[in-house]
């Protein structure tokens, strides 16, 4: 009897520590998602479009920061079409991701769908554009937008001048926006408005087309061939004898156009000089045509950081913590006011643009050749 009590005893701790290990290879292993916990979690990522290398550079770095935490991503691009985003974030909430980074297309087309992201216990990270009009965004992902603007009319004073005091001018000025369907808009031209206006009051900077409100300045997409053809509009309509001194664009890819347009018009020469153009997001095209002396400056936007930010608020969401974020005023899109993070963004010009974004690794010096 001794000996076979000893037997059963073994054999019962040999069963034990089987049914540790077990338990010990589920607590390691894919299980960990089973449990409830955030471990092999796939994210869903909807990005705008893959015609911008800004939003190709945003979905890869989203892509790479929450793979480098341990998570699965499913990344798609809806390429400019706000149904094509909506089924896809659809097709995503389908396939059981357990978060949404959403960069909106159209930002009042996703009501819908993101209410059935909140029925499926899905929390929505709005990416560098709110979503409006719905209470199922969870966090907001952004850089300070009213200081793009003011950064970008804020170069325009300084280079004509009018910075230094006195009454300088008059300048002529056009006006360029971003999308209508894109809240970031509003905010780009209000920081530059809040810059430029009381010049415009003064009659120092004088808008030749008459077009000065925001619905009358919008490009949709941001696509730079509208903006070209708009330019051209305006340069054929107001400004057959005078000279334009400066251009407020929001973004890299209307720079480019408007370039375009001035270009076919004369400007460039000795005797015609190009006039100062803003942009936004430090773009390869556009940091080159800084160094040709042909854009003026870009605002640069580290969106690795950016990435890194969305993806932090996505891991404390999964692990049951609170995102950190600072700002809990600014953003009400109209259904709740949104908690954001907001990152500076950088003004830079053939001065700084080594420093800024060639130093930082933003981009490669050999791109630039």
């Amino acid at each position: 009897m001794p000996h076979r009590r000893a037997a059963l005893a073994a054999m019962a701790a040999a069963s034990l520590a089987l049914t540790l290990t077990a338990c010990g290879q589920s607590g390691e292993g894919g299980s960990e998602e089973d449990k409830g916990g955030a471990k092999g979690a796939t994210i869903g990522i909807a990005m705008p479009t893959k015609s911008s290398e800004r939003w190709i550079a945003d979905g890869n770095n989203v892509k790479k920061d929450l793979e480098s935490k341990g998570y699965k991503t499913r990344l798609v691009y809806g390429e400019d079409d706000p149904d094509q985003q909506v089924s896809q974030i659809e097709n995503l909430i389908t396939q059981g991701v357990r978060a949404l980074i959403v960069a909106a297309i159209d930002n009042k087309s996703l009501n819908n769908v993101l209410q059935q992201a909140k029925d499926a216990g899905i929390p929505v990270i709005s990416y560098d554009r709110l979503i409006l009009g719905t209470e199922n965004v969870d966090y907001y992902a952004s850089f300070d937008n009213e200081k793009v603007g003011e950064l970008q009319g804020t170069y325009i004073v300084e280079k004509l001048g009018l910075k230094d005091g006195g009454e300088k001018g008059p300048f002529t000025i056009e006006l360029f926006a971003g999308s209508n369907d894109d809240n970031n808009t509003r905010y780009f031209f209000q920081g530059a408005m809040n810059v430029l206006q009381p010049y415009i009051d003064k009659k120092q900077l004088v808008v030749k087309s008459g077009q000065t409100e925001l619905n009358q300045v919008t490009t949709l997409r941001w696509d730079g061939g509208t903006a070209q053809k708009r330019m051209d509009d305006i340069l054929t309509s107001a400004y057959r004898s005078d000279r334009v001194d400066a251009v407020l664009s929001p973004y890299d890819g209307i720079s480019i156009g408007i370039l375009s347009a001035l270009k076919s018009d004369g400007y460039g020469t000795k005797d015609k000089p190009l006039p100062i153009v803003t942009g936004q997001d430090a773009e390869v095209a556009s940091v080159k045509s800084i160094i040709a002396d042909q854009q003026s400056m870009t605002v640069y936007k580290d969106t690795r950081e950016l990435a890194k930010v969305a993806s932090n608020m996505v891991d404390a969401l999964l692990n049951d913590k609170k995102p950190e974020v600072n700002d809990t005023k600014t953003y009400d899109n109209g259904a709740k006011v949104v908690p954001a993070y907001l990152l500076e963004p950088v003004a830079v010009d053939k001065a700084n643009y080594k420093e800024v974004v060639v130093d930082s690794g933003y981009i490669k010096e050999s791109d630039l050749g």
